[in-house]
């Protein structure tokens, strides 16, 4: 059985760098741990009075938090916190039982990012997310231009194997 990790970006940009982190992750998994991409684009914007009956999108989310071990969240900074769609997605989780308790990795494609990487922080703990601090990583990957297949192929593989090893031994 594989210990199954649910990753959600907080960018929709097509060469964004941390949707590509995302991806090279997916590839640099070890062995039992499978990395599956989980795009926020299809979430409607959040709004309590749906919650009585979810969207198709919010549903497929949710069954993804229930189908997963562990979470990897990756995420730019945008005004100094966490992008929009991140946060929408984040919003359709606040009140989801399956969310709770949730081990969660967050990685960052630029360690600068430091606003909403702690922005990040406090939305997780006040959700009663289990922040995994071993298994985060700021990996200073901006302005480097590297796309998915350099980073498998960088000298940062081994640190992002180690934190999927280390998210994993958490759960």
């Amino acid at each position: 059985m594989s210990f199954r990790i649910l990753a959600l970006c907080g960018s929709l940009r097509r060469l964004s760098m941390n949707a590509a982190l995302l991806r090279a992750t997916a590839r640099l998994a070890p062995a039992g741990i499978t990395v599956e991409n989980f795009s926020p684009a299809e979430l409607p914007l959040f709004n309590p009075d749906l919650e009585a009956a979810l969207p198709a999108p919010v549903r497929r989310l949710h069954a993804a938090i229930y189908g997963c071990e562990a979470l990897l969240i990756a995420s730019p900074e945008y005004a100094h916190g966490v992008t929009g769609v991140l946060k929408n997605a984040l919003d359709w989780l606040v009140s989801f039982e399956g969310f709770v308790g949730k081990p969660v990795a967050i990685f960052n494609a630029s360690p600068a990012s430091v606003h909403a990487h702690a922005a990040l922080r406090e939305i997780l703990t006040t959700m009663s997310a289990s922040i995994v601090d071993s298994a985060c990583l700021a990996l200073p990957l901006r302005g480097l231009r590297l796309d998915e297949e350099a980073m498998v192929a960088s000298e940062h593989a081994p640190a992002i194997r180690a934190a999927l090893a280390r998210l994993e031994s958490a759960a």
